[in-house]
């Protein structure tokens, strides 16, 4: 039986993100372009250096240890079997095959065939053909990467069935598997042959895939050279004959890198300030992305001092994300109550029940606890170093001795895995809670990055995630997100997505349109951009 997509992911084939590349006007100086795409020139696209700008481990699939934050440059050398797609403002997401040409979920949910398009190649002259998934699939989920999916796989639940057919079977019914995707390694198939041929070491320097661009040189967390790929399967993409991301320290050198000429993109803009600046220049365009994961402060609830519920109790009730919102950034975004944003699947803003803002009360639990001392850290990056100076003030208030920190992206790495972290400001849900960096990843017993044990709570997100109708989905989040609130596990705030900027004259999906983020930036779809010659 063939189900419509459940989900959402990355980027596009060229009838649905914009084939022209257009988008609706948008505050700051974005319009549709004046013609039709052309063909040629190059830009450089720049990243923070605390997120995306960072990828210490290199570019393999399988080895990235940062690969959910490189989607951008993954996308761009490995292409991806799904692709997130969306119309031009964000609405009717939808995951859309790219490199397969079609999928099909079994009636109860524990099969997902994928059927790949006939005839792509490597960059390298040899086949992406089902081999190559299967092999590609085997070493993804057997390394490290935080990017890799949690499929309930069965025994040897990866089966080839013909040279361009490839089977998942499932110990349960996963509807969400599709929506795994677009954010996870498994979407991006690297060549077999040039693994072997080069090593591993080699392979992450120079990684060689299907997608419309092929690696000229590579320095880890620096900068990337791309160009066109010559053998792109997709007849007359990708435009641009050249593409290169470079790191940059933040928001602020990267918009005067913008505004000198310097660059022509970049991806994740979140200093208020400078977001206002660029939507009143119209020197440039300016596409605010779909908010779906909301920040959350994780609460390790395995050791002191949030091991005593009072302690989380006292959080949540010393903790003001309204007057977050209204103080710092002028009530801009949505503040949410659970772990899904209003650019997502299932959003529920307010949870019955949730714990209140009550500074009286908060009072007397640090009181009746003998003091509190917590230790609160976050990523480096403008919007969460601000929401954290924030909770310190608040959080004094009540009588909670606070130190923060923060952190670049393997710092942050290095804090959970250590398990020794207390307090993390971090983003929790995904475009569909079950997949990519979704709530699991934050609240399931066992996983690293989570701060919660807690049976009950997994079997919710366990029964939701195996659930094929959507209504019953939608219940069982609610459920979940009432049972976080009543044991005071994590309070959550801001639902906040980043900015893309963008020179007049550079046209793309996901750069001046708008795409759901799977994990924090939209998913740019760069076979399709352009430049104006």
């Amino acid at each position: 039986m063939r189900l419509a997509p459940v989900a959402a992911a990355l980027m596009l084939v060229t009838a649905c993100g914009g084939g022209d590349g257009g988008s609706t006007p948008a505050a700051g100086g974005s319009a549709a372009p004046a013609g039709d795409p052309v063909s040629g020139g190059e830009i450089t696209v720049l990243e923070d250096a605390a997120f995306a700008g960072s990828w210490p481990a290199g570019l393999d699939p399988a080895t990235n240890t940062t690969g959910g934050s490189n989607i951008a440059m993954n996308q761009a050398i490995f292409g991806g079997l799904f692709l997130l797609t969306a119309d031009d403002d964000g609405s009717n997401a939808e995951v859309t095959p790219n490199q397969a040409e079609s999928y099909e979920i079994s009636e109860d949910g524990t099969q997902f065939t994928v059927t790949l398009r006939e005839g792509i190649e490597f960059s390298d002259g040899t086949p992406l053909d089902a081999e190559a998934v299967r092999w590609n699939w085997e070493r993804d989920l057997s390394n490290p990467c935080t990017c890799k999916p949690t499929w309930p796989l069965a025994e040897n639940g990866i089966e080839v069935i013909d040279p361009l057919t490839i089977r998942l079977t499932f110990t349960r019914p996963y509807p969400a598997i599709l929506a795994s995707f677009p954010a996870s390694n498994v979407n991006w198939i690297a060549s077999p042959a040039a693994v072997e041929a080069q090593g591993e070491d080699d392979f992450a320097i120079n990684p060689v895939g299907a997608g419309p661009f092929t690696v000229v040189s590579n320095q880890l967390s620096s900068k990337l050279e791309l160009e066109k790929n010559e053998n792109y399967f997709k007849e007359g993409l990708p435009y641009l004959d050249g593409l290169t991301f470079q790191s940059i320290g933040g928001d602020q050198p990267a918009y005067q890198a913008l505004q000198a000429g310097q660059a022509q993109v970049y991806e994740g803009l979140n200093t208020t300030p400078l977001l206002d600046q660029a939507q009143s220049s119209g020197q440039m365009q300016v596409t605010i992305q779909p908010a779906t994961s909301p920040y959350v402060i994780q609460l390790n609830t395995a050791i002191a001092p949030f091991d005593d519920v009072r302690a989380r109790e006292a959080i949540y009730r010393a903790t003001d994300f309204e007057a977050i919102n209204e103080g710092i950034f002028g009530g801009k975004y949505d503040v949410s109550q659970s772990f899904t944003g209003p650019g997502g699947k299932f959003h529920q803003p307010e949870i019955e029940g949730y714990p209140e803002y009550d500074l009286d009360r908060a009072k007397e639990l640090v009181d009746e606890l003998g003091g509190l001392t917590v230790r609160l850290g976050t990523i480096s990056n403008y919007v969460a170093t601000q929401i954290n100076t924030a909770l310190q003030t608040q959080w004094e208030e009540a009588g909670i001795d606070v130190e923060i920190n923060d952190y670049q992206l393997s710092g942050v790495i290095q804090e959970f895995t250590g398990g020794q972290w207390q307090a993390m400001l971090q983003t929790a849900g995904a475009w569909d809670p079950a997949a990519g960096v979704g709530v699991g990843f934050r609240f399931a017993s066992g996983v690293p990055y989570s701060g919660v044990n807690d049976p009950e709570l997994d079997q919710l997100l366990n029964d939701a995630a195996a659930t094929v109708d959507e209504g019953e989905r939608e219940d069982l989040y609610r459920q979940a997100g009432e049972l976080i609130a009543e044991n005071f596990y994590a309070p959550f705030g801001l639902a906040f997505a980043p900015a893309n900027l963008s020179a007049q004259g550079v046209y793309g999906p996901g750069i001046t349109t708008k795409i759901p983020p799977i994990l924090v930036n939209a998913g740019v779809i760069w076979d399709e951009v352009w430049q104006e010659q």
